[in-house]
């Protein structure tokens, strides 16, 4: 009988296959593209059904407007703060969503942003997931690259790359993705913060919609997989 800590090997060998393939072709990624953990958080609600140039706007005129702090946005009604994050989409839907956080932040951590983020793991991830509008994937950004604690995050570029390499299912479910990954790594916040900027990248490069596959460095991976 296995014991509870041990990893399959096969699935943590193709993991780490592909990590190194990645990392070989583009790279260190030095994600989250955010000046504090504050910017990171906003950036990772306001990424949601977006482009990363979308929310860069809608930091930007946050920033010029001098609201990116928790206490000034925190002053704003929703809807003078969806003026501001109008480029990011979805802005009236989004700046209930950041209301709804510092609502949550200013209620169970005297909106010191520090005490959240030493909160703990498992009570951060929680808390997180009960603001109504961040769902797994916001929730465990945050709870990555603000947080700094080793959870993998999981997005639809990560579904599609996996399920292009054989390693899950199709269909597989955000819960089973993610545990796929974390049964099969050591927790490392460095490593899941670096797999997840990898797998953005080659999913923004050719794992799109209608993928582009020449030139994919995992291209051989997915076939030595299968012979």
């Amino acid at each position: 009988m296995k014991k509870k800590n041990d990893r399959s090997p096969r699935p943590r060998q193709r993991l780490l296959k592909i990590y190194r393939r990645l990392e070989k072709a583009y790279g260190p990624q030095g994600w989250w593209p955010a000046k504090g953990d504050f910017e990171m958080i906003v950036g990772a609600i306001l990424t949601q059904n977006t482009s990363w140039a979308n929310v860069t706007r809608a930091l930007d005129n946050l920033q010029r407007a001098g609201l990116l702090t928790p206490k000034k946005m925190a002053g704003l009604a929703a809807v003078e703060l969806g003026g501001h994050i109008r480029p990011a989409g979805y802005f009236r839907q989004k700046s209930r969503t950041l209301k709804e956080f510092l609502r949550f932040l200013r209620e169970g951590y005297r909106g010191n942003l520090e005490d959240m983020l030493a909160s703990g793991q498992e009570k951060l991830r929680a808390g997180l997931l009960g603001v109504r509008g961040i769902g797994p994937e916001t929730a465990d950004s945050i709870v990555l690259y603000a947080g700094h604690y080793p959870v993998f995050v999981v997005d639809a570029y990560t579904g599609r790359i996996f399920r292009c390499q054989g390693l899950i299912a199709e269909g597989a479910k955000y819960a089973e993705i993610q545990g796929m990954v974390m049964a099969g790594l050591e927790p490392d916040e460095r490593l899941f913060n670096e797999f997840h900027a990898l797998l953005v990248h080659l999913g923004k490069t050719h794992c799109r919609k209608n993928p582009r596959c020449e030139g994919c460095p995992l291209i051989r991976d997915r076939v030595s997989s299968i012979s």
